[in-house]
Order: C-alpha cells, then sequence, then structure tokens
C-alpha cells in the first residue's frame, strides 16, 4: 500500500508510524484511519518488528481528533452510517492496537483529542512531551466517544475522572494525565523520540514470544474475574514453559550471562 497519509519506517526491531497531516493538526479522516490500519498489520505480520511506535509530525498535535466534515457526512446519511462510517472503524482501529500482539507506544507530541485520545489510551505504553493536552471534547459536538473512551478510559483511569472528562469535554495536560495514570511519563519535547526509543529498545531486547503472552495476560486478565485471570495467567506460563526462549533465558541466568533469544 502507497501510504500519502503517515510515514512508516522500520529499523532496529522498531517500526514507526508517523500521522502526517500537520496542516490539520493530524486530525484522522477516513483514508488514514485505513492506511494507519495496514500499517500496523505490516508491522504486526513483519518477524522482524517488535515493536511499535505511534506519534504525530510536527511539534503540535499528536492526533487532534477525527475529521468533523467527514463525522457530520455520516450523521446527515443517518444513524446506522454514522455507526458503519465513523464508530466501527475507529472501534476496530484501537482495538488493532491494543491486540496487535507487539507493544505499541504513543509518542505524544502535543494534542491528543477524541480518537487521539482514545488511540492513545488503546497503546501499550505511552509518553507525553511537556505541551501535551488530552481530552474527549465529543460531549461539546453533541455526541459520545464512539472509539472506545466510554471504555477504556474509566478502566485506566477510574469511573469518577472519566465521567469529569467525557461529560465536561475538557482537557487536561500532560502532568494530569501522568498523575491519573493515563501516561507512563511526561518529558520535554525534545527528548520525546529519544525516550520513546529508549523504551521500545529495551523491549527489542525481551522475547517477542513473552512480550505477547504478557500482553495477552494482561489484556485477557482485565476482562475476567480474579480467578479466571488467575487460571489463565497459569495456563500462558505453560505456554513460555514450552518455548526455546524460556529455556534460554532461565539457562543463562543460571549461567551468569544475557540471553540470546531466538523469539520462539
Amino acid at each position: 500500500m502507497e501510504y500519502s497519509n503517515i510515514i512508516f519506517e522500520k529499523a532496529d526491531g522498531i517500526a514507526k508510524i508517523t500521522i502526517n497531516r500537520p496542516q490539520v493538526l493530524n486530525a484522522l479522516n477516513a483514508d488514514t484511519v485505513k492506511e494507519l490500519s495496514h500499517a500496523l498489520q505490516e508491522a504486526k505480520n513483519d518477524g522482524s518488528v517488535k515493536v511499535v511506535i505511534v506519534t504525530g509530525s510536527g511539534e503540535k498535535a499528536f492526533i487532534a481528533g477525527a475529521d468533523i466534515s467527514e463525522i457530520k457526512d455520516s450523521f446527515t446519511k443517518g444513524p446506522m452510517a454514522a455507526k458503519e462510517e465513523f464508530s466501527l472503524p475507529g472501534q476496530r482501529l484501537t482495538t488493532t492496537i491494543e491486540r496487535l500482539g507487539k507493544p505499541v507506544v504513543a509518542a505524544v507530541n502535543g494534542y491528543a483529542l477524541g480518537g487521539g485520545s482514545e488511540i492513545v489510551q488503546a497503546c501499550h505504553m505511552a509518553i507525553a512531551s511537556e505541551n501535551a493536552h488530552i481530552g474527549q471534547p465529543e460531549i461539546n459536538l453533541g455526541f459520545n466517544p464512539c472509539w472506545g473512551g466510554t471504555v477504556r478510559l474509566p478502566r485506566q483511569v477510574g469511573r469518577k475522572k472519566a465521567f469529569e472528562m467525557i461529560l465536561t469535554g475538557e482537557m487536561i495536560d500532560a502532568h494530569e494525565a501522568h498523575r491519573i495514570g493515563l501516561i507512563n511519563a511526561v518529558v520535554p519535547l525534545s527528548e520525546l523520540m529519544q525516550t520513546v526509543e529508549q523504551i521500545a529498545q529495551k523491549v527489542v531486547e525481551k522475547s517477542s514470544e513473552a512480550v505477547r503472552l504478557c500482553i495477552d495476560a494482561v489484556l485477557q486478565g482485565l476482562e475476567m474475574p480474579q480467578r479466571e485471570a488467575l487460571s489463565k495467567e497459569a495456563n500462558l506460563l505453560g505456554l513460555a514453559a514450552d518455548t526455546e526462549d524460556a529455556m534460554e533465558g532461565v539457562t543463562a541466568f543460571l549461567e551468569k550471562r544475557k540471553p540470546v533469544f531466538a523469539d520462539k
């Protein structure tokens, strides 16, 4: 696929996807959603890619939401069109990120609003620059977050804080987002990509199979009662124990050397 709205790069085990629409603060139209989804699948299917970084171009915005003109067009066509053309593609995108089987790290370099905030929520980790602001402003336009924001946000920051953000539509700054657990850290804009790449490189050095199993354990465990989640965790440990990487890891530890993982 030829990309015109994103920049897709791969090097040293890391795939970097940059939303490249700075003239509209990297807002997501339908074509950009398709390109982003395709790039994510390409990264998933590429065995050399171990971590994915998502960011926006420029110094003002990560992703400043969805394309409002396209939203209006879908609303004009009626309820089913709004669901099929606007909500479901966005939900598929955020679910793809969350369930990619490889860590996706958001480098939040400015405004992350609406769908941008929902993408941050779907990512497994997020680092924000000091100028970043995050919010769900859909209520100001007369509708609800619909790319997963009403589902993931309360699970990540708590029910009352999620209600505050969703019902007031007000943005929070990077430091508040860090305080409530929506992002992992806040750094100066000039240090953002270096920080994110350092984190990504730490994961690149791990066993890809172990990383995938850890992601499955956390995500599936969050959706289960604790007793079932503990059983799932133990079952995944059984799968891990049957890999070459697990045997290499424990052997290397006992031999006091760095493990050499084969990702199998």
